[in-house]
């Protein structure tokens, strides 16, 4: 085979790279001759990927909500892969801003969609059974989606609602011991924390307030404000943010309010599956009032927040 101009030019490039940095280009040319090609199941490890579900009992669908879970999980990651690059990004501007944004309620809304799957592709009678097996463990527990609130918005906004006026000046350390979800897994009858938060607090705590001082000034609340002052035109910014907002704090609390009022409301009994926590306290949006970007909403939206939305569950499931 003939050797190209073009061929040339790239192994000429090649050696240019290599011998920058100190390197033989012979070494890496061997290295791509010996190398095996490539494959889909390889490349992303599927193998390893497909014998990640491992169920503690005997029922189908216990199979079901662990892989439910883990694509969540996965999703997740994405999303953090998007907060990261608007965090750090030292010449942020609000088409990339708005950009990452789309990126991000894209995944919310695969996720938010796809939520059906738990909610009525589980037989009721094998979920309230081996979610039994699998106590104090909880998606409560998942420190991504806490990761996920920390960069979208100033701590503050996550400051249980009846603290936030009292602890609008307060330091992070001191605003993170009254974070929300703290008073998000307590027990009914005594208002303790359960083992599940207990085991979160314990492994998570300290990485979560780091991250929250880390980006004191660069969470998406403190970069919108800077971009603003600065006079730019963030109208495509706001629209998104707005989605993110109802996103995080109203579809997917309620896409699990959802699947609690269709698996554990309707017996009293069946609330021991949830560990004998508040969640209908805790889960519906309007009772938290956990909105990131208050300015970006009328005065009537924040009053109304995730009403409608819990009103048409509770009518959908009780009828």
């Amino acid at each position: 085979m003939e050797l190209t101009p073009e061929i040339k030019n790239k192994l000429f490039l090649l050696q240019e790279k290599y011998a920058a940095m100190g390197q033989d280009i012979n070494a890496y040319l061997d290295g791509l001759l010996y190398a095996d090609y490539l494959t889909y199941w390889d490349y992303i490890h599927l193998d390893t990927l497909l014998s990640l579900q491992h169920p503690k009992t005997s029922y189908p669908d216990e199979e079901i909500f662990i892989m439910y879970h883990q694509i969540t999980e996965l999703y997740f990651k994405l999303i953090l892969h998007e907060c990261k690059q608007i965090s750090l990004n030292t010449s942020l501007t609000p088409d990339f801003f708005a950009s990452r944004l789309k990126r991000i309620n894209a995944y919310f809304t695969a996720l938010v969609s796809s939520f059906d799957i738990m909610i009525d592709g589980m037989d009721k009678e094998q979920f309230l059974k081996f979610r039994m097996s699998l106590l104090p463990a909880s998606g409560f527990q998942s420190a991504q989606y806490r990761m996920i609130e920390i960069y979208s918005t100033d701590l503050i906004k996550l400051v249980t609602h009846s603290k936030r006026s009292e602890l609008t000046h307060a330091s992070i350390p001191e605003q993170f011991e009254y974070i929300y979800w703290k008073y998000g897994a307590s027990e009914l009858s005594t208002g303790k924390q359960t083992l599940t938060l207990q085991q979160f607090i314990l492994k998570y705590s300290d990485q979560l307030l780091q991250l929250a001082q880390n980006n004191i000034d660069k969470n998406f609340s403190s970069h919108y404000n800077t971009l603003k002052q600065q006079g730019n035109d963030m109208s495509e910014v706001e629209t998104e943010l707005r989605k993110l907002d109802l996103f995080v704090n109203v579809e997917w609390p309620l896409s699990h309010y959802k699947s609690a009022v269709r698996y554990l409301e309707r017996d009293p009994v069946d609330i021991a599956a949830t560990g004998g926590t508040n969640w209908q306290k805790y889960l519906p949006p309007r009772f938290q009032k956990r909105i990131f970007y208050p300015a970006l909403w009328t005065e009537e939206q924040i009053e109304q927040w995730g009403k409608s939305w819990v009103m048409n569950v509770l009518k959908a499931y009780r009828t």
